[in-house]
């Protein structure tokens, strides 16, 4: 099996089919890609179906098919991955198959399916750290911003979805890594509350 080749071939597919912008489009998948494969190193994990889910992981929120619109986006993501790597014309282990599988399926803050293997906890953790800091905070304010909200929306989705997501991650490196990132949305989050209420007084 000629592993680089799918890995390219994915990239091919994944870069027609997504739109490319850095909110949940190419530029999101090109940074989870990059980080899942520094982690993958580190952990020692299987780095070819760590490449897979990666640039896999979020294609289900960019279909069209009116049959998935009331799916989780990755379960979307899962059937797409799936139909997709059966196409090729490489054979897939079929335990890594179902770990790519796995991997995407799990990673999402929403469908509330826990990881079990490594590549999983990887894929979820790290998608978790790319809305947190600095880029995180850009990614918050252009999707409230896309969808037509305000200042209070940002402040809003910081207190309802990203500030829990630490709680969320389970690997200890990201959990190291995320102290950091927490720490800029926070002082971000506590100097527009007090120039909101300065502007009050």
């Amino acid at each position: 099996m000629k592993k680089h080749i799918i890995i390219e071939e994915i990239k091919d597919f994944i870069f027609k089919k997504t739109p490319h912008d850095d909110i949940h489009g190419y530029g999101h998948t090109e940074r989870v890609y990059q980080m899942c494969i520094e982690l993958g190193k580190k952990l020692e994990a299987n780095l070819f179906v760590l490449k897979a889910a990666a640039l896999l992981h979020d294609i289900g929120r960019f279909s069209n098919q009116s049959n998935l619109k009331n799916k989780n986006h990755a379960e979307i993501s899962v059937q797409i991955a799936s139909d997709f790597l059966e196409s090729l014309k490489f054979q897939i282990r079929r335990e890594e198959f179902e770990n790519i599988l796995h991997c995407i399926q799990t990673h999402s803050f929403s469908n509330r399916v826990p990881p079990k293997t490594l590549e999983a906890k990887i894929l979820s953790d790290v998608d978790k750290l790319d809305a947190l800091g600095a880029i995180g905070l850009y990614r918050t304010i252009g999707y409230t911003t896309k969808m037509k909200g305000g200042l209070k929306d940002v402040l809003e989705h910081l207190e309802s979805k990203i500030f829990k997501l630490k709680s969320q991650l389970i690997l200890e490196i990201t959990k190291k890594y995320a102290q950091d990132r927490l720490a800029i949305l926070n002082q971000f989050y506590v100097d527009v509350k007090k120039e909101l209420k300065m502007g009050k007084s």
